[in-house]
């Protein structure tokens, strides 16, 4: 009998774990009841008491296990090491906030069944705010034309993987590790299922401005050479800018010179605005060098406090 594991990120998800794991375990047990299961909840920390829920959610049923994070990893690591704690002949990870639908489980496994090996979920509609998405849509046509990758768009890791993949991200041992990325450059036999993402059940969600940034640049710097040309090619056309402004200025106060005023003002307008160019682009070879670093030094994904119900 194949088994399914179920993955599900969490923190400070008090009022969504309890139902959320009755409704994976509604699925699995009615729809998906030729194959075995285990349900992984993977904590990064909660202090709401989401905890105590889950010790008890995994008293009352076994094939149920938790990991406690020691402290908040973010939501990157938290989810991509637990899914290398998975024992299942495949492994559907999604959220504790019930955006990541439930019922469509049946359709993932069946792709998985007709031989796809990687089944991604792709967000066609969203209940969210339509600004955060129209910005989504802004980031996911950036990366698609400037990385190295094609990257799936509006792709939040929301997905099927075969163990074989899995195995795939073991062997990586990437300290810093970008699922979406990953998925498009080393994965196969993708199947892409379109779906509606739902508002979330209860609660607000613990992404703020600092996480989403942290997230694109994390993008940015491990799949595009954009940023690095982008401060070439732009210093090249405001070099090559000023020298003609310099020469007409030049000129003007040759053939004009009783009547032509020069002024500071254009220098300093050139000087905010060169500063200002430099003061990006050295931003963002410091978004690159973190990077760098982040990777030299290697620190595991999480540090683990508890387990419960593993063997």
């Amino acid at each position: 009998m194949k088994k399914i594991s179920v993955l599900i990120a969490c923190y400070n998800e008090k009022d969504n774990v309890v139902p959320m794991s009755e409704a994976v375990v509604d699925v699995l047990t009615t729809k998906l009841k030729n194959y075995d299961y285990e349900i992984l909840f993977i904590d990064n920390n909660s202090d709401d008491g989401t905890r105590e829920l889950l010790r008890q959610i995994c008293a009352g049923n076994p094939k149920i296990k938790a990991i406690f994070n020691a402290r908040n990893f973010g939501a990157l690591n938290s989810s991509f090491h637990g899914m290398l704690q998975t024992t299942g002949d495949c492994t559907i990870s999604l959220c504790c906030d019930f955006q990541d639908p439930v019922e469509l489980l049946p359709d993932m496994v069946k792709a998985w069944e007709d031989g796809a090996r990687i089944v991604v979920m792709q967000k066609t509609r969203s209940e969210e705010n339509r600004f955060m998405y129209f910005v989504r849509s802004c980031y996911y046509k950036l990366m698609k034309n400037f990385s190295d990758i094609n990257q799936i768009e509006h792709f939040t890791g929301f997905g099927l993987y075969d163990k074989s993949f899995i195995q795939v991200l073991r062997d990586l041992k990437d300290p810093a590790p970008f699922l979406r990325g990953i998925v498009a450059e080393l994965g196969y036999k993708i199947k892409i299922i379109p779906y509606t993402q739902a508002k979330r059940r209860t609660g607000k969600s613990h992404y703020n401005f600092f996480s989403y940034y942290d997230t694109a640049m994390i993008s940015i710097t491990a799949y595009t050479k954009f940023g690095l040309r982008a401060a070439t090619l732009l210093g090249f056309i405001t070099g090559i800018s000023s020298m003609i402004i310099a020469f007409a200025y030049l000129i003007a106060k040759l053939l004009l010179w009783d009547t032509f005023a020069m002024g500071i003002a254009p220098m300093v307008t050139g000087m905010f605005f060169l500063g200002s160019v430099i003061l990006i682009f050295l931003g963002l070879m410091g978004e690159y060098i973190i990077s760098i670093n982040h990777r030299l030094m290697n620190r595991p994904l999480v540090i683990e406090e508890e387990r419960i119900n593993f063997s």
